[in-house]
């Protein structure tokens, strides 16, 4: 990933503000910048430090209301042609130049018209945020109604069912483990720049610039373990997966910008493997069975290494860019890889020669990979404005594509499949958006599932707990 000094925490900020931004768009003496250049829509400061409620609902959108709560009819500007202006402006990030313009040579056809997912609620009240312009793992989901996500400095939970957020740990100060292992710095970390995040099986860990991991369990008060992955001077920490291991033992893989992914056994709280590689390891996933790793980083080709030894036992060649997101089918015979090349690249097992899908982004890189536990979808987010969610059955050519505005921090199904979470940035409507997933029962289905509730006792029918009929 692209490396600069310094520790400025509002490196994100940073980056997309710079002093050439050019802005393309005045909408009642308030500018909507070309994200290319910020990451700020402001649209316009509409109603965000008042009383009014913010978020929006499945119901308010079904009668028309834009489900970010932009007021786009007292607006100079229509919806329809400001997403035209951000498709034509848009820059997508590089580091080679021109290929997002090569890569559509081999893309796939798709039909955009499906809804896997509807739209549930879009919360304003809980603010996603981002450090790093290219690191966007920043949501999780640990079921259909929790979400951790990074809200400034504080690791946020949300809970969709109560609509309440709680601060789970707050890393701007001093965090310091509050139990002894060998191995952790006691002395803990100061001030920290979250650059990734990954919760699950109850563990949270936090990755910084510095190569810093924070590891808290969500069932245990306090900080569980510490450590800095390196003092390397390119050593942010990029991606962290978490999984269990076959004995049942919780670990994480942690990719560095050094080169080197290393793994963590939770149980003993001590590095169990360090392997390093050609270039900086953007993202690692592991295969479902535990015996592969896919790598992608700064180089266009990816590579299939033994998670045992690290020794590679297939490169992957056909992105023309670096790439930034990886992500298994739970099948375990598919996988994908996301690049700046702004195509989502699928391959097969059986034939690892080439990818036997190439997915197109609309607006730059696909900087987030994710499949539903089942593997019946799959998700794509770019870094702005779209998630593309894909019926795998179908080949990808079934397409569902969520539009909105705003840079992504982050996208997470839940375990259950049944909730799809996305992180917003944004100075003004910075979100988190909550889709569900759609169901689409035959009457026979309908039948069974109503009986479950029906209770017939002597001649009173009873539904829910209300008599609804008796037999006379």
């Amino acid at each position: 990933m692209s490396h600069r000094q310094g520790g400025d925490a509002e490196y994100f900020a940073d980056e997309y503000e710079m002093d050439d931004v050019e802005e393309d768009i005045d909408i009642d003496g308030e500018s909507i910048n070309r994200e290319g250049g910020d990451v700020d829509s402001d649209v316009d400061e509409y109603d965000y430090s008042s009383s009014k409620a913010v978020d929006t609902t499945a119901a308010q959108a079904r009668r028309g209301q834009d489900i970010q709560g932009i007021p786009w009819d007292s607006l100079s500007i229509t919806r329809e042609r400001y997403r035209q202006t951000r498709l034509e402006q848009y820059k997508n990030y590089e580091n080679i130049p021109q290929s997002g313009e090569r890569s559509g040579k081999d893309c796939n056809s798709t039909d955009k018209g499906y809804s896997f997912y509807e739209f549930r609620r879009n919360s304003r009240s809980v603010k996603s945020t981002i450090l790093h312009f290219q690191l966007r793992n920043l949501v999780w989901a640990t079921s259909k109604h929790d979400v951790y996500l990074m809200s400034q400095f504080s690791v946020t939970h949300w809970s969709s069912l109560t609509c309440t957020r709680s601060e789970v740990l707050n890393v701007s100060g001093h965090v310091a483990p509050s139990e002894k292992h060998p191995g952790s710095l006691l002395e803990g970390f100061t001030h920290t720049q979250v650059s990734t995040l990954a919760v699950k099986d109850n563990l949270l860990v936090a990755g910084g610039f510095q190569g810093e991991l924070i590891c808290k369990h969500l069932d245990r008060p306090g900080v569980s373990f510490c450590s800095r992955t390196t003092y390397d001077d390119n050593a942010i920490t990029n991606a962290i997966e978490i999984y269990a291991s076959p004995s049942g033992a919780v670990h994480f893989t942690a990719s560095n910008n050094d080169c080197g992914i290393r793994n963590f056994d939770m149980e003993k709280f001590q590095l169990s493997k360090h392997f390093r590689f050609p270039w900086p390891v953007n993202h690692t996933s592991l295969s479902p069975d535990g015996k592969l790793l896919l790598i992608v980083g700064d180089n266009p080709e990816s590579m299939l290494v033994d998670s045992q030894n690290g020794k590679t036992i297939a490169p992957l060649s056909g992105h023309l860019d670096f790439s930034f997101a990886s992500s298994w089918n739970p099948d375990g015979v598919t996988f994908a890889t996301g690049n700046q090349d702004k195509t989502c690249r699928i391959w097969d097992m059986r034939n690892l020669s080439k990818s036997v899908a190439v997915l197109k982004g609309n607006l730059g890189a696909i900087r987030s990979i994710r499949h539903s536990s089942d593997g019946k979808y799959m998700a794509i987010a770019e870094p702005a404005d779209f998630v593309h969610v894909y019926d795998v059955k179908s080949g990808y050519e079934k397409e569902q594509e969520i539009d909105f505005f705003g840079e992504i921090s982050g996208i997470s199904f839940s375990p259950d499949t049944e909730s799809l979470f996305i992180g917003v940035w944004d100075r003004t409507y910075g979100s988190l958006l909550e889709y569900g997933r759609r169901h689409n029962y035959s009457y026979a289905d309908l039948m069974i599932y109503y009986l479950k509730f029906v209770v017939i006792v002597g001649r009173v029918c009873v539904y829910n707990g209300v008599c609804v009929w008796k037999v006379r």
